[in-house]
């Protein structure tokens, strides 16, 4: 039922789009990548997604606001990570700016609290400097500032009552 050299007809694009958007929300450009992986000629791709943009189904400012919401609350991430994240979506610098404008630096510092406070209780804080590097390191690959994931872990350790005196000396 294929046209030949053509990934499909414009319904069948519908549908796959569809069928992709009742998993999760998705941004245009992913979706216009998996119709280009899938066959789907450029034309076919851009009516449907057109279509699908003008009913509402498809927003990349919504879709923005869901991922970082999502994202920093259920995945600890930072700024910096959900930024990236945003951009391999495909996600416009005005989207991305306006959806990442909803965390403030208190709300980023709550979420390291959080997860420093959870890494605690598995890491030992018997070689101070080992922990502080492993706490540290754990913000960092979330997308934690430096500065902000050293001040947390110094507060945490200091409340876990690990001696953190001498270890964040000003050089």
């Amino acid at each position: 039922m294929r046209p030949t050299g053509e990934g499909g007809t414009e319904t069948q694009a519908k549908d796959l789009c569809l069928r992709l958007l009742t998993d999760r929300a998705r941004s245009r450009a992913e979706l216009s990548d998996r119709l280009a992986k899938k066959g789907y000629s450029a034309d076919i791709a851009e009516r449907v997604l057109d279509r699908l943009t003008e009913v509402g189904l498809v927003n990349d400012a919504d879709f923005a606001q869901q991922w970082v919401h999502s994202r920093h609350t259920y995945a600890g991430k930072g700024k910096r990570a959900l930024a990236l994240e945003l951009r391999r979506k495909g996600i416009g610098q005005e989207d991305a700016t306006e959806a990442l404008a909803q965390i403030d630096s208190e709300d980023e510092r709550a979420r390291a609290t959080e997860l420093v406070a959870k890494k605690l209780r598995t890491v030992s804080t018997d070689d101070r400097d080992r922990a502080v590097r492993r706490l540290v390191s754990m913000l960092a690959r979330r997308g934690f500032p430096q500065g902000m994931a050293f001040e947390v872990v110094k507060e945490q350790l200091d409340r876990a009552g690990a001696e953190t005196d001498g270890l964040f000396d000003e050089t």
